[in-house]
């Protein structure tokens, strides 16, 4: 019943994988080659496994999940993924595994759960196993191992258990004893004792055992424990002593590491029956010439000749011709690297080994190689190979290899040579490999390698060369890579790489060449398939070149110009790349480029690889055209570009484009058809692009759920520009699809309705109509009877706007007769009744709002005052806007119509409304026309607030109006003159 379920739940699973739309997944990249079956879900923040491969579909093989977060794997994490046949969950934080964590994964042979935090395995973790070829659990806290928890891993090949906390060896050999296919197991760096096993044989198919960087003191096993292994590693157990070996047998041994331990291997020799040419004995104390010549001498009754003679890591400071002569022949390699050799006499010491093939002593302190010519003797007939790296080699001499004419590989790389001797490769006519890398070689002469007709390889890399030569390569027509990487050449000499006719790969990257020569190439024009010319100092300023510098490598495939020092190419002229039809790959990334002509690459015709990442300065709008003849690129990647625009324009003739890289450029549309142009795409990567979620973008959107053929990297975490909280994959579109059409017709349809059935509601209901509105003015009556009420209410009964030079008029004149006098109106006044500590212009609001009128007084001083102007301003705004009579104009002198004609709401108001002006003394009466202006004023204040209409009055007397002629309107209420 459990395992119907359990079946139910991978059918499930799998259906449910066959409904996903789209091809992208939330936490994994698929490898763009590999159709779906290789997948890596790398530094994602994931704490749950299942949310990292929970979309992955079943077809997967390959599956790496590292450097992530992960602390358990639950069970049937893998359910859905039934075909994965390599499994890396390394570098995790893993710290305990399910029981059927990996239920199901029957194909399975590959499994890496290294670097993690597991101290404990339950039995039955690898129980589905039973493909399993390939088990690591290295670096981990295991202290001890399930008897049975490898017990169906019948195919098991390699089990890596090295570096955690195991302590019995007994018991890893009883959990590996039924693996009958192990071959390799690897128990270094634990904290085993011993290989005492309790009488549990290790499987005999095991033949590579591992135990170094333990506690061994002993071995503690059976003389036949060890009998099929034939690679054995106990290096590094300081404790283990030449007297564990008695009795063990080791006949099948082929190679036996003991480096760094207490074993003397003259010791270990008599007690041990292995073939002493199958031990390495690097790092066992043999650091002076005695205990050398004792070995040699013992090795020599036991052997006739040595294949390998390894003897480094043993602090030998000198080498004498009676050194080695006791010893058996060396006819392999001799090697003497991590000593501390300091010369080394013509190679004297080897004199009776004539048929050794490679000789190391990387690693010492060399400084001296001295000259050799006068020696009759010819050594090593048939050395082919000679390695003198990672030395402190100071100088070499004159004819330094005199007597090794027949060697083929030379190295002398990570030294310290400053001065190489125009003789010191002399009679090396078989070389075929040398290695002067990493040195301090300032200088190359022209005869420096004149015998080294068959050198197929020149590395000079990292040296101080600075210029080169004519005729240094003259000799070297059979070079086909030449490496002057890392050095300071600033220029050739005109026939500085003559006689390089069979180059093939040249490497320049890292010098300080400021321009390319095409005469430069013209002895390997035609072989020349890859150039490396990165981090060098060509710039080009404006667009003009006479020519291309590559016109004629016909045959280059391979160009990198990445990153230009102090600031890149600056231009690309329109030229440059002309002629190089058969190149493959191009290099532009970090140039600063200014300038990409529309047809800088039109003679790249097959191109399949090119890359411009982080080449270009601020924002770039790509021409269109500029793509237009490589329509053979598989590969492009314009990262971090800057780019604006991606049109059909632009990207549109890359049909055979599989990878783009597009991801941190600013353009915040994609246009869909570009996308759509490129029928091969099958990897598109938008990430860090500030995609607008806009109608702009809303087909892209489908685009990217809907398609089937091109995976979109990340398209779940991509986030819309303007807040980052929202993803671009579910913005809402659907204000994008509104079908403007629609809206018309309804829009339409209502007016011709309105217009049809408004006349036969008017003859059909004319009289219920009017009888609603007369019904409706009387609301309106009601309402505007209440609305005087409130009137009633107002704080005061006018606001008085003046300018401060009037205020003797004010406080002799006005205040007396408005507030006394048995007026008993509440006037309103600047500097008495303002709040204090309010801003002036709330002040004035409040006071015009809080008045039933507001009453300004006019003269030459009040037209200037800004003030003024607001107040009077606010006032009309209430009288032409709000339809409210609140306004009243009171002249204190006469104002001609010159001096008014810039101030518009004010001859707006005189000409709709009367106003009063004060009596000056040329008046008949002026004691009569002023009662008479106060009384005018008094009714002016009396009336309501609401404008009913228009009224034009003239005062008798020295009462000025605009109009000769006072209307009279009777309202419901009283007779009165409407007076601002």
């Amino acid at each position: 019943m459990a395992g119907l379920k359990q079946l139910l739940l991978v059918t499930l699973v799998l259906c449910a994988h066959q409904l996903i739309s789209g091809y992208s997944f939330k936490n994994c990249i698929a490898e763009p080659y590999s159709r779906g079956t290789l997948f890596n879900c790398i530094r994602r923040k994931e704490t749950n496994i299942s949310a990292i491969i929970e979309d992955l579909p079943p077809s997967v093989v390959n599956l790496t999940i590292t450097i992530n977060p992960l602390r358990h794997i639950p069970s049937y994490s893998f359910v859905h993924l039934p075909n994965i046949q390599h499994l890396r969950i390394d570098h995790n934080h893993l710290r305990n595994i399910s029981q059927s964590a990996f239920q199901y994964l029957h194909q399975l042979k590959s499994l890496n759960l290294s670097f993690n935090y597991i101290s404990e395995l339950s039995p039955d973790a690898f129980k589905d196993l039973h493909n399993l070829t390939f088990l690591s659990l290295t670096n981990n806290k295991l202290k001890q191992l399930p008897e049975k928890i490898f017990f169906s891993l019948i195919n098991l090949n390699t089990l890596l258990i090295r570096q955690n906390l195991l302590t019995n060896f007994s018991g890893i050999a009883k959990s590996v004893s039924n693996l009958t296919n192990l071959k390799i197991l690897n128990l270094c760096f634990n904290h085993l004792t011993s290989l005492r096993h309790s009488n549990v044989s290790l499987p005999k198919s095991l033949t590579k055992l591992y135990v170094c960087r333990n506690n061994l003191s002993t071995l503690g096993c059976e003389p036949s424990f060890l009998s099929f292994i034939k690679f054995l590693d106990l290096s590094y157990n300081s404790q283990l002593l030449a007297t564990a070996f008695q009795g063990v047998d080791l006949r099948q041994i082929i190679y036996l590491r003991l480096r760094s331990t207490s074993v003397k291997v003259v010791e270990f020799l008599k007690v041990s029956n292995i073939s002493a040419s199958h031990v390495d004995f690097s790092g066992t104390g043999l650091n002076n010439e005695s205990l050398l010549v004792d070995l040699c001498k013992l090795l020599k009754t036991r052997v006739k000749w040595i294949k390998n003679f390894n003897l480094g890591s043993n602090r030998i400071r000198n080498l004498t011709k009676l050194s080695l002569q006791n010893c058996p022949k060396i006819k392999g390699a001799l090697d003497l690297s991590l000593n501390e050799l300091k010369r080394i006499s013509c190679l004297n010491f080897l004199n009776s080994h004539r048929d050794i093939k490679s000789f190391d002593a990387e690693h010492n302190h060399l400084t001296y190689l001295p000259t050799c010519k006068t020696r009759s003797v010819v050594y090593f007939q048939n050395l082919e190979e000679l390695s003198y790296r990672y030395n402190r080699i100071l100088s070499v001499n004159s004819y330094a290899f005199y007597h090794t004419p027949n060697i083929k590989q030379l190295k002398l790389n990570i030294n310290t040579i400053a001065f190489l001797h125009r003789k010191a490769l002399k009679g090396l006519k078989r070389l075929e490999t040398l290695r002067l890398d990493n040195n301090l070689l300032t200088d190359l002469f022209n005869d420096t390698f004149e015998d080294n007709i068959n050198l197929h390889i020149l590395n000079l890399r990292n040296n101080r060369i600075s210029v080169i030569f004519n005729g240094t390569f003259l000799k070297l027509s059979n070079l086909t890579t030449l490496d002057l990487g890392g050095n300071k050449i600033t220029h050739f000499e005109h026939s500085g790489l003559d006689g390089l006719k069979s180059l093939s790969k040249f490497y320049l990257d890292g010098n300080n060449l400021k321009q390319i020569d095409p005469s430069l190439f013209r002895a390997f024009q035609q072989t020349l398939t890859a150039l490396d010319l990165q981090s060098n100092q060509i710039a080009f300023f404006n667009e003009k070149t006479t020519c291309s510098p590559f016109v004629n490598l016909r045959k280059l495939s391979d160009l990198k110009l990445d990153g230009q020092r102090p600031h890149g190419l600056t231009v690309i002229p329109p030229n440059f790349f002309k002629g190089l039809h058969s190149l493959k790959s191009l290099y532009l990334t970090n140039n600063n480029i200014v300038l990409l002509p529309p047809n800088a690459f039109d003679d790249l015709t097959g191109l399949h690889f090119l890359t411009l990442d982080n080449c270009c300065v601020g924002a770039v709008n790509l021409q269109p055209g500029v793509f237009k003849n490589l329509r053979n690129v598989t590969k492009l990647i314009v990262e971090n570009m800057g780019i604006q625009n991606f049109s059909k324009e632009v990207f549109g003739n890359l049909t055979k484009l599989h990878i783009l890289q597009l991801n941190r450029n600013v353009m915040q549309q994609i246009q869909v058809n570009a996308l759509e142009s490129l029928p091969n795409l099958h990897y598109l990567d938008i990430r860090g692009i500030p995609l607008s979620c806009t109608c702009k973008n809303n087909l892209l959107q489908n685009w990217t759920l809907n398609n089937t053929n091109v995976q979109v990297v990340f398209l779940y975490t991509l986030s819309c520009e303007h807040d980052k909280k929202i993803k671009f994959y579910n913005f809402d579109t659907k204000v994008c699809y509104i079908d403007l059409g629609e809206y018309l017709f309804f829009c339409t349809a209502a007016v011709v309705f309105l217009f049809t059935v408004t006349p036969l509601l008017y003859v059909k209901l004319y009289w219920k109509m009017k009888y609603s509105y007369y019904v409706f003015c009387a609301w309106f009556r009601e309402q505007w009877r209440k609305l005087r009420e409130e009137e009633e209410n107002c704080k005061y009964d006018a606001f008085i706007s003046y300018n401060s030079s009037d205020e003797q008029w004010i406080m002799d004149q006005l205040v007396p007769n408005l507030e006394g006098n048995g007026s008993s109106f509440k006037l309103c006044l600047h500097h008495r009744d303002f709040e204090l500590g309010r801003y002036i212009v709330d002040n004035i609001v409040s006071a015009v709002y809080s008045s039933r009128k507001t009453i300004c007084v006019v003269s030459r001083n009040f037209l200037q005052s800004e003030w003024c102007s607001l107040e009077i301003q606010l006032a009309s705004y209430r009288l032409f806007d709000e339809h409210r009579d609140v306004l009243v104009l009171v002249f204190l002198e006469p104002i001609s119509e010159r001096q008014l004609s810039s101030y518009h709401r004010m001859r707006k108001v005189m000409l709709k409304k009367t106003y009063l002006q004060w009596p000056g003394l040329d008046c008949t009466d002026p004691a009569l026309a002023q009662d008479l202006f106060w009384n005018q004023l008094r009714r002016a204040m009396r009336t309501g607030s609401k404008l009913k209409t228009e009224e034009n009055q003239q005062s008798e007397g020295c009462v000025t109006t605009e109009s000769e002629e006072t209307e009279h309107f009777e309202t419901s209420d009283e007779n009165y003159y409407l007076l601002p």
